[in-house]
């Protein structure tokens, strides 16, 4: 079998800016890798390079990312049958391994098989709150929680301290951790120094969980945080760029982090992803996976690959209404899960 490989770019527009703790999103840009086997033309096979600036340990700016995936376009058939080779840009094997399990299961954009895309199971999801003034981010809560949605994930960093405790404080007046699960998601916004006052306050009102506390390659720091925090801590940033599994082992035996997060785009791809939880499983760690911006191409597939997890805590998956000019998806939201329309097909 001969393979070629085209890409195209993709410019997703935000419906409005999203705030982070690294800044305001205006746009994000994708690159869709589309594989076909030259024998049979008629199949193509389509996966998401998908990068965010800043994050994405591959990407640097757009001319450089292009170069490699040029190389990669006109030796396909080398990568396709090495993904390691491209463990150094975990966005574009995201995208590789996207796009050649679309071509082997007849280029349908069914990556993964399952009860999902039968249309039977769905996946309970959080709903996610993105950073902005109080009253922006205490519209978007009302909203979440008007869909149905039993578990928010808010992020913090972006506002002062004080404003977001008490946006939280608010919801918690109103429904109790029986009603409502909260994490926050602070993006490495706080120092070591000042990471436990704050947690202590964020304990009080029976937070779930806060991802990525400090800046992610501190590993001393994030060891004692693990250990003396009064909330769970989930590692986000800190997996990425951390390959090979005994590495991945030695992270998690070293911080012992109460919860892991998986962002496939981000780490390289579903094999990487599974690896992880291999490992966190071992050490029983549990863990959860998020989707990172992606257009709703990689979302599906994302999405996919998490329903043949049996998964039973919200996933972070409901990113998929951020753009104004999305890729057309067969997934849609209901009361706080994500479902997946066996009538409907992505383009």
């Amino acid at each position: 079998m001969k393979l070629s490989a085209t890409t195209s770019k993709l410019e997703l527009q935000f419906k409005r800016p999203a705030g982070t703790s690294r800044g305001v999103l205006q746009q994000k840009t994708s690159w869709i890798i589309r594989i076909t086997n030259t024998e049979h033309p008629t199949i193509t096979g389509s996966g998401e390079c998908s990068v965010i600036p800043g994050l994405s340990p591959d990407y640097t700016n757009d001319i450089a990312y292009e170069q490699k995936l040029d190389d990669v376009c006109s030796r396909i058939d080398n990568y396709a049958h090495n993904l390691a080779q491209l463990a150094d840009f975990p966005s574009i094997r995201f995208g590789v391994e996207m796009a050649l399990l679309d071509l082997k299961n007849g280029g349908q954009h069914v990556w993964f098989s399952s009860p999902f895309t039968q249309g039977i199971k769905a996946l309970p999801i959080n709903g996610l709150i993105w950073m902005g003034t109080e009253q922006f981010m205490h519209e978007q809560i009302e909203a979440k929680l008007a869909e149905g949605f039993n578990c928010i994930k808010m992020k913090v960093g972006a506002i002062h301290f004080d404003q977001e405790v008490q946006l939280l404080r608010s919801i918690r007046k109103r429904y109790s951790k029986a009603d409502i699960t909260l994490r926050v998601d602070a993006n490495g916004a706080f120092t070591p120094a000042e990471a436990i006052p704050k947690l202590q306050e964020l304990a009080q009102l029976d937070i779930h969980s806060i991802e990525q506390p400090i800046q992610q390659g501190q590993w001393e720091a994030m060891r004692e945080l693990c250990k003396n925090a009064p909330l769970p801590i989930a590692l986000d940033e800190e997996l990425i760029g951390i390959t090979p599994k005994k590495d991945k082992q030695e992270l998690l035996t070293f911080i012992q982090p109460q919860y892991i997060i998986l962002k496939p785009s981000l780490l390289g791809g579903f094999q990487a992803s599974q690896e992880w939880i291999d490992c966190a499983d071992e050490q029983n760690i549990p863990w959860w996976i998020t989707s990172a911006l992606e257009s709703n191409l990689g979302l599906n597939a994302i999405a996919q690959f998490t329903a043949t997890l049996n998964v039973d805590i919200p996933q972070g998956l409901g990113t998929g209404g951020l753009y104004t000019n999305n890729l057309y998806s067969p997934l849609y939201i209901e009361r706080g899960e994500l479902h997946y329309d066996i009538d409907k097909k992505d383009s």
